[in-house]
C-alpha cells in the first residue's frame, strides 16, 4: 500500500506539471508577443490597447475564488477540466476574428482557463504535500514557466516564418490547448481518491451547507492572507503592463529586430525554471519573507534602470534580472498564503490570491496605458518599479507589526 501510494502520487505530480506547461504555453503564446501587433492589426484605438491586454485578466477577478472554494466541495479534478476545455477551445476561436472588439472578447473568454486551472491546481498541490507545498508548488511554477519560456521564441518563429500570418500562430497555440485537455483526460483514467470519498451526492449536501461559504469568510476575514494576496497583486500589475508594454518601446523606440524582441521578451523566465524550485525549497526552510521582500526590491530596481538602458545586451540582462526578482515573489507567496489557513480552506484561499493578483494584473495595463499616453514611457517604467519598491516597503511593516516569522 505504501509503495503503490506514493507511485499515484508521483503520477499526480507529474501529470499536473505536464498539464501546468501545456496550459500556459497555449495562454502565453496567445499574447507574447502576437497580441499586440495582432491588435495593431485590428485597427485597435490606442486608448484602447490596455483593455486589450487587460481582458484575459478579467475572468480572474470574477471566477477564482468561486473556483477554488468549488474544488473544496465537488474536487480538484472536475474543475480542472472545466478549465482545459477552455484551454482547448479559445485558440481556434482568434482564427475567426475581424475586429478589435471581437479580440477583446475572446481573450476575456480565454481568459476563465487560466483564473480557474492555477488556483485548483495549487490548492491541489498544497493537499497532496503539506509538508513539501513550497518546494511542489515551486516545481510546479517552473513546469508552467517553462511553458511561458517557450511560447514567446515558438511564437516569434511562428510569426517569422510565416511572416505575420496570425491564423497558423493561434492554430498552433490551439494544438497546446488541445494538449492540455488530453494530459486531464488521461489524470481520469487513474482511480479518483477524492470522489470516491465525496460523491456527487455527498458533495452537493456539502455545498448545500454552505461549507464553501464559510471557507471564504474565513479567508476574507484574515489580514495576513490580505497583506500576501495584494503583494502579488503588486508583482502581477508591474508584470501585466510589462509584458505587453515593454514590447511596444522596444519595436517603437529601441529600434530593436522582431527576433531579438522575442529573444528579450522570452529570456525574461527562460531561467526562472531553474532556481524556482531551489527558492521553494529555501522558502520552506528560512521562511517566505526574506525570499519576496528580496524580489520585489530587485525587480523594482531593475525597472526603474530600465531607461537608462541601451542596446540588446543591457535589455536582455534586465529583462532576466527582473525575470529572477518575479520569480522569488511568486515562488512564496502561494505557500506563504497555504501556511496561514487550514487545508479544509486550501481552495478557497488559492482562489482569493488569483482574484486579487488578477485585479493588480488586470490594472496594470490599464493603468500603465494612461500613464504612457500621458508622460511616456520613462515614466512608465518608473510607476512599475516604484510600485514594487512601495509594496516592499509596506509588506516589511506589515511583518514588524504583526511580529510573526513568515
Amino acid at each position: 500500500m505504501p509503495s503503490a501510494h506514493t507511485g499515484s502520487e508521483k503520477y499526480f505530480f507529474l501529470v499536473m506539471c505536464v498539464m501546468g506547461a501545456c496550459a500556459i504555453l497555449s495562454s502565453t503564446m496567445s499574447k507574447n508577443p502576437v497580441l499586440n501587433p495582432f491588435a495593431e492589426s485590428l485597427g485597435t484605438p490606442e486608448a484602447f490597447m490596455g483593455f486589450v491586454a487587460a481582458a484575459s485578466t478579467i475572468p480572474g477577478v470574477l471566477i477564482s475564488l468561486p473556483a477554488g472554494s468549488l474544488s473544496d466541495v465537488f474536487g480538484r479534478k472536475k474543475v480542472l477540466l472545466a478549465s482545459t476545455i477552455i484551454f482547448a477551445s479559445a485558440p481556434f476561436l482568434y482564427v475567426i476574428i475581424t475586429s478589435w472588439w471581437q479580440l477583446v472578447l475572446v481573450r476575456f473568454y480565454h481568459g476563465f482557463a487560466t483564473a480557474i486551472f492555477i488556483p485548483v491546481a495549487r490548492a491541489a498541490l498544497a493537499e497532496h504535500y503539506p509538508s513539501q507545498k513550497g518546494e511542489k508548488i515551486s516545481i510546479f511554477t517552473s513546469a508552467t514557466i517553462v511553458g511561458r519560456s517557450i511560447a514567446p521564441f515558438l511564437g516569434g518563429f511562428i510569426l517569422s516564418i510565416t511572416i505575420w500570418n496570425y491564423s497558423t500562430l493561434y492554430l498552433a497555440v490551439g494544438v497546446a490547448g488541445i494538449s492540455t485537455l488530453f494530459a486531464t483526460l488521461v489524470f481520469f483514467k487513474e482511480e479518483d481518491k477524492t470522489a470516491e470519498e465525496h460523491p456527487v451526492g455527498t458533495s452537493f449536501k456539502r455545498f448545500r451547507e454552505s461549507e464553501s461559504v464559510r471557507g471564504w469568510k474565513a479567508v476574507l476575514l484574515n489580514l495576513n492572507i490580505l497583506v500576501v494576496s495584494s503583494t502579488e497583486a503588486a508583482a502581477r500589475y508591474v508584470y501585466g503592463a510589462l509584458e505587453f508594454f515593454l514590447v511596444g518601446y522596444l519595436k517603437n523606440v529601441a529600434k530593436l529586430d522582431p527576433s531579438l524582441i522575442g529573444t528579450i521578451m522570452g529570456m525574461q523566465t527562460v531561467l526562472i525554471p531553474v532556481i524556482s524550485p531551489f527558492m521553494g525549497r529555501l522558502s520552506d526552510k528560512i521562511g517566505r519573507k526574506i525570499l519576496i521582500l528580496a524580489g520585489l526590491t530587485i525587480s523594482g530596481l531593475v525597472l526603474i534602470a530600465l531607461p537608462f538602458a541601451a542596446g540588446f545586451a543591457a535589455y536582455l540582462a534586465i529583462s532576466v534580472i527582473y525575470g529572477l526578482g518575479f520569480s522569488m515573489v511568486l515562488s512564496s507567496t502561494p505557500a506563504l498564503v497555504s501556511d496561514l489557513t487550514t487545508k479544509e480552506s486550501y481552495g478557497a484561499a488559492m482562489g482569493f490570491l488569483g482574484t486579487v493578483m488578477d485585479v493588480g494584473q488586470m490594472l496594470g495595463p490599464i493603468i500603465t496605458g494612461f500613464i504612457l499616453a500621458t508622460f511616456g514611457y520613462s515614466s512608465s517604467f518608473f510607476s512599475l518599479g516604484a510600485t514594487l519598491l512601495g509594496v516592499c516597503a509596506l509588506f516589511a511593516l506589515h511583518q514588524k507589526m504583526a511580529g510573526k516569522p513568515a
